[in-house]
This record gives structure tokens, C-alpha cells and sequence, in this order.
């Protein structure tokens, strides 16, 4: 039997849940669809958001031939047998699932296809492009990211597909339940809200049944739904503040969710952000243990996480740079600049080149003359920043 997930699949952009910024009235994807000028591009975001949706409610509306394709289980083959449709239909939407695992060889096989438009290239990936995706695919494409849903739209979401389940009953409490624990991932909820409807007892769905078949615990969304962003606050605050036993308890609720994704974002920030130079090793550190965690998926990544998380929190602490950089960018904002020195420009005859004189370093005015004595730049009191400063100071004590 087909699930209920494939069987709601939306055959029309106005049936999309969620994705506003996207679908909608004068929005850029439906504008699209209507003026029928369909461009290559690629969908990104978290599961169960509607990447597939989307990709397939576009194809049935343009009424265009099209091929649906995985790039880790369709082989160069299929790729080749799809070009050849592709020139004898003059056009071919290909939809291409997980486009980021999409190796060279298929991708130096499209590349000619897309650029000269006959192919029209639909990608969905759960990472993020910009990492993930060959920069020859990038160039020739449109780039959209997709939301996590809001509880109100998946719960939007799940009552229209009661109207599909014959004789269902299910109350409101149940329904939001469902909602939360799907954490932003719509075909979670559907598929959950199947499994009920199957083992319901004629038919009736309550909390207490919902909580047997799936007793994840409820951490991110609250009435308001601002759940999420509160853990991930706390997450930051807690490392920032030293506490390293409340950050290990956020990690964990955020792990426990499986947001990973989340969970990167947010402690790479607080590596350049909160801990900065204060110890400088911390970036690299978190970005080996993301790519390890990545590796490794969980639930072992919950260990490579747990210790640079741990060394975040008792690291010693420094956001001058985080202040000197926005300073800067404030001055630029606001018109604050000015000419570049003459003696710094391209192919200056002026221009004394540091190297050429004792400890690599002789006075000149690098900034513009108008903020020629402006100081972004406010060093803390900490041991690395201590030490630079220190050697910065002795280096321009020399006299040239």
C-alpha cells in the first residue's frame, strides 16, 4: 500500500505546505510556474520540508517530459540514457535527489546539457550547496534554501490529510503532539499520523496512543514556538558563560532531536564569536569535530561533539575580534572610509615593503586620513591576546 506521504504528494505549487518565501503569490517559484520560463535550480534544506514536493508539483503543473534520478543509486548509464531521451523530447526536466553526493563523472556528463538548456536541472539535497556542490553546478544554477515548517503549518498539513484517512478521529491535543515531535519534518509527522490511524482501535487516534508508538521527548517547540531558539540560546549562553555542565545539557537536547545541523551552526559561531583569540585552536578543533560527527553520524557523533563542546565551555573567553570586525563594518555602513593612502595602492612607487626592514614591520599609514587614528581593534585581558599584544608592541618599538 502506498504511503500516505506519497499519496498527498502535492500536484499543484498551491497545495505546498510552508515555503512562503518561495510559493505563493507573486513569489519567485510560482511566478515561474505561471509565465512557464522554467530555469535550472536547486532546493536545499532539512528533511520533510518539501524538496520533493515542490520538485514534483512544478513538473505536473509545466506538463514537461521529466526523470526523476538519485545520484548515489543511478549509475552513469542512466544518466546517459536520460540525455538521449532528453535530445530526441528538444527539453527534459531531470529531478536529481541527493545532488550533492553527485560524483565527477556525472556531473562533467550534464554540465554541457544544462548550459546549453536541454536539460533543466531540479536538485534537492539536505546539505548546503555552497559546500556540498561543485562550483561548475553552482555557476549554472538558481540557488533556494527551504524552512523547517512551523507547528502551525504542519498541523495545517496534518489535518488535510484526515480528510484522506475514512472515518478518523483524532483530537487536537494529539494532532500537536504529532506536530512537535516531528521536529520541522512534515512526512515525519504524516508518517506517524499513518501508523496511529493503522493501530487505532476503530479509528480513534489519542495522545496516549500517539505516545506508545512514538515517546520522543518534546525539547524545541512551545505554544509560542520559539522553543528551538531558546535551546540554542541557552547552548551559546552557557559556553559563553563557563558553564560547561549546562552546555553538555543543551548539547544533549539538541542531540536527542537530532539537529545537527543547528548544533554546527551555532558552535562555530561561539568558536570565533565568545572564545575568538582568547584560543585561537578552538576554530579548527570545532571544524574537525563537525567533520567528524558528519563521518561518523549518530549516535556517535555525540562523542566528538561532547568533548569540543566540553573544551568550548572551559576555554577561556575573548570577543575582541567579533567587536573590532563590527566596529569596521558600522564605519562602512555609516559612509565613514575614505581614499586608499596613495603609498598603499596598486604599483605604488612610495610603498615601503615591511619585509625589507628589521623585524618585518616600518611605520606607515595604512588607513585612510580621515580615520588614519581610529582603533577597532581592543584587546582583552587573556593569555594568547596578552602574548601577541606583547610581541606587536616590541615589533613596532623598533626603530627603522
Amino acid at each position: 500500500m502506498e504511503l500516505l506521504s506519497n499519496t498527498l504528494r502535492p500536484k499543484k505549487l498551491e497545495d505546498i505546505i510552508g515555503q512562503t518565501h518561495l510559493v505563493g503569490p507573486n513569489k519567485i517559484l510560482s511566478n515561474m510556474v505561471k509565465n512557464k520560463k522554467i530555469f535550472s535550480f536547486i532546493l536545499y534544506g532539512k528533511p520533510g520540508t518539501g524538496k520533493t514536493s515542490i520538485a514534483h508539483a512544478i513538473v505536473h503543473e509545466l506538463n514537461i517530459p521529466y526523470r526523476f534520478l538519485n545520484a548515489t543509486i543511478n549509475n552513469k548509464k542512466d544518466f546517459d540514457i536520460v540525455i538521449e531521451e532528453a535530445k530526441m523530447n528538444g527539453e527534459m526536466i531531470v529531478i536529481i535527489d541527493e545532488i550533492h553526493r553527485m560524483n565527477k563523472d556525472k556531473q562533467d556528463l550534464l554540465l554541457p546539457h544544462i548550459e546549453s538548456g536541454l536539460i533543466i536541472l531540479i536538485g534537492l539535497t539536505t546539505s548546503n550547496p555552497y559546500h556540498k556542490i561543485n562550483p561548475a553546478i553552482r555557476s549554472r544554477v538558481q540557488i533556494f534554501e527551504l524552512k523547517e515548517l512551523s507547528l502551525t503549518e504542519i498541523i495545517e498539513g496534518l489535518k488535510k490529510a484526515c480528510l484522506y484517512l475514512e472515518n478518523i478521529e483524532i483530537d487536537e491535543e494529539s494532532l500537536v503532539h504529532i506536530a512537535k515531535i516531528s521536529s520541522g519534518d512534515f512526512r515525519s509527522a504524516l508518517n506517524l499520523l499513518e501508523v496511529c490511524y493503522d493501530v487505532a482501535v476503530n479509528n480513534k487516534i489519542n495522545l496516549e496512543l500517539v505516545q506508545s508508538i512514538n515517546n520522543k521527548p518534546v525539547f524545541f517547540h512551545d505554544k509560542n514556538e520559539d522553543g528551538h531558539y531558546d535551546v540554542l540560546s541557552a547552548f551559546q549562553k552557557s559556553i559563553r558563560g563557563s558553564d560547561v555542565d549546562a552546555a553538555l545539557h543543551y548539547l544533549a537536547r539538541l542531540l536527542e532531536a537530532g539537529d545537527l545541523d543547528s548544533i554546527y551552526r551555532r558552535m562555530s559561531v561561539i568558536a570565533y564569536e565568545d572564545i575568538g583569540l582568547a584560543n585561537p585552536s578552538i576554530g579548527p578543533k570545532v571544524m574537525a569535530a563537525i567533520h567528524a560527527a558528519e563521518l561518523i553520524g549518530l549516535p556517535e557523533a555525540t562523542i566528538p561533539l561532547g568533548v569540543v563542546v566540553t573544551e568550548m565551555a572551559l576555554s577561556p573567553k575573548s570577543n575582541s575580534a567579533y567587536l573590532a570586525i563590527n566596529a569596521a563594518i558600522n564605519d562602512i555602513r555609516c559612509g565613514n572610509t575614505g581614499n586608499v593612502p596613495n603609498h598603499i595602492k596598486t604599483n605604488s612607487k612610495t610603498y615601503k615593503y615591511p619585509h625589507d626592514y628589521k623585524n618585518d614591520w616600518v611605520f606607515q599609514e595604512y588607513l585612510p586620513e580621515n580615520i588614519k587614528n581610529k582603533k577597532y581593534y581592543q584587546s582583552k585581558n587573556n593569555k594568547y591576546e596578552n602574548n601577541i599584544n606583547k610581541l606587536y608592541n616590541e615589533m613596532k618599538g623598533v626603530k627603522n
